[in-house]
């Protein structure tokens, strides 16, 4: 310890030394300091000096040309930042808005830019054009923004907020718990496209005007239904407002079709009973304006409300009841053309009516959580049942034409009846 102190010691002294060395006094007690022997003067120093760092600094004015940042300001594209750019942070933000994993196609962003040499403007436009072509990830059900948890008995496959048009409807040709959804009535929608196409262009002998109009009013209805429905589980996950918008067209679809229902079934069933098929139609009329009005309120999608929309239009469905009890006893209970109609009218309330059952009741997933989350889940079940009871009901009715249509006309009727 000794030593080390005699030492510092030393040190201290030779410094100090030094220092004196270099500081004269210029009167009044004011000094300054030498400068070392063989060191340039001050004053006349200058640019063109050998002095290596003036001369590294003069390189640099003559070379550096002002004219390319006025370029750069003055070009498309995406501007220039006015603050440093966090590019770790930049990546963290599209990666939780929903882009997915930019990394995949921005292979280290940081050293990718360092190594290229790539001003933030390029790197910026380079990644925007990565994370738009992006790809996607499903993700579990508790990962998912309130707004799209709607089953909880679905766990995994759920697709994430996708904020584009182009991805939700690229999405179809993607597995996620929305596949069957989409599928089911977007094939239903194209069969009943293809079906009013093939019904209208009938001849006039095969098919009269009239009864053109009828059946359109009924394909109108099942592919604005069908197509809604599709829509809706195309675009839900776009956004909150979008999900809510399409969801309201949903069931006013749902309102639609059972509307277009009734019209050429009431119009055949009571054909030469024409008060009793106003009052019926102007009925069902009023009540899917009501559904539909219904459907309207914002709270009316929420999940669980899920059983009292089921019942909405079940109700509306089976109102239907009353007309089929009044064309019963007309046409006579034991009339076969009325028993034949009558049990296609009851296959397709039973369709409807079982279809709505799985979806209140969520089954079979409630049953085997997680088993049924892609395929066999309650809503693809109801979309398959309500695509076979529009068919079945399109069957019965067209039957129903035939017979009307070649009966002859209409003997005189009782007002009521």
């Amino acid at each position: 310890m000794a030593t080390l102190s005699t030492v510092s010691w030393s040190v201290s002294m030779r410094e100090m030394s030094d220092y004196e060395e270099g500081v004269e006094m210029i009167g009044d007690g004011i000094r300054h300091r030498v400068p070392p022997a063989g060191a340039p003067d001050a004053d006349s120093l200058s640019l063109n000096s050998e002095a290596p760092a003036l001369h590294e600094v003069k390189k640099l004015l003559e070379n550096d040309n002002a004219s390319d940042l006025v370029e750069e300001e003055r070009g498309t594209g995406c501007p220039l930042p006015s603050t440093p750019v966090d590019f770790v942070s930049l990546e963290r933000e599209m990666l939780q808005s929903g882009v997915g994993e930019v990394g995949d196609n921005i292979d280290s962003t940081e050293d990718r830019a360092q190594n290229e040499n790539m001003s933030y403007k390029a790197w910026s436009c380079k990644a925007a054009k990565a994370a738009w072509t992006a790809s996607w990830n499903v993700c579990h059900f508790h990962h998912l923004p309130q707004w799209l948890q709607d089953n909880d008995f679905l766990h995994s496959g759920h697709r994430p907020p996708l904020n584009s048009f182009n991805a939700c409807f690229k999405s179809i040709f993607r597995i996620h718990t929305e596949t069957g959804n989409i599928w089911t009535h977007l094939l239903g929608c194209i069969a009943f496209m293809g079906t009013m196409t093939y019904f209208l262009t009938r001849p006039p002998y095969e098919t009269k005007p009239d009864d053109k109009i009828v059946f359109s009013m009924y394909f109108i209805g099942a592919i604005i239904c069908l197509g809604c429905s599709f829509a809706f589980h195309t675009l839900h996950c776009h956004s909150e407002n979008i999900g809510k918008l399409f969801s309201k067209l949903d069931y006013c679809g749902i309102a639609i079709l059972i509307m277009g229902s009734f019209v050429p079934w009431l119009y055949y069933g009571f054909y030469c009973h024409f008060y009793p098929k106003i009052i019926y139609m102007s009925m069902v009329m009023a009540l899917g304006i009501m559904a539909m009005i219904v459907s309207l309120g914002d709270k009316f999608s929420s999940p669980s409300l899920r059983s009292v929309r089921a019942g909405v239009f079940a109700a509306f469905g089976l109102s239907g009841i009353i007309p089929a009890i009044h064309y019963g006893y007309t046409e006579g209970w034991f009339n076969k053309v009325a028993q034949a109609y009558l049990g296609w009218l009851l296959l397709m309330g039973v369709l409807y009516i079982l279809g709505a059952l799985f979806y209140a009741m969520r089954v079979p997933e409630r049953f085997f959580p997680g088993k049924c989350d892609i395929w066999f889940q309650s809503h693809q079940i109801f979309h398959v049942l309500v695509i076979a009871a529009a068919f079945v009901h399109y069957h019965g009715v067209s039957e129903m034409a035939v017979y009307r249509t070649t009966m002859g006309e209409c003997r005189a009727q009782s007002a009521i009846y």
